[in-house]
């Protein structure tokens, strides 16, 4: 199951994206995340649906040092095995 996740607020400068990469890896989610450069992060999560829903429940709060206004989730597309910190787009 995978989710494509945009994340609003202070997400970026607080090591979000590297915060993200242990998290799922901690609970078995492949995907990615990077910075865009509107100030928003974005993710793809994929993995069990537990797993999924605790990552994006973590996205909502983030690490510390965020301020996460808005997550806004989407039906994502393919698999992904490894999780990986993506160049900003």
């Amino acid at each position: 199951m995978a989710k494509h996740l945009i994340i609003r607020g202070r997400v970026q400068g607080v090591g979000f994206r590297e915060s993200m990469r242990r998290e799922a890896a901690r609970r078995g989610v492949g995907g990615w995340v990077r910075n865009r450069r509107d100030g928003s992060v974005e993710a793809v999560v994929d993995g069990d649906a537990a797993a999924v829903a605790a990552i994006i429940d973590w996205a909502r709060r983030g690490p510390p040092g965020a301020r996460v206004d808005d997550v806004q989730v989407a039906d994502g597309e393919g698999r992904h095995f490894a999780f990986e910190v993506l160049p900003t787009l």
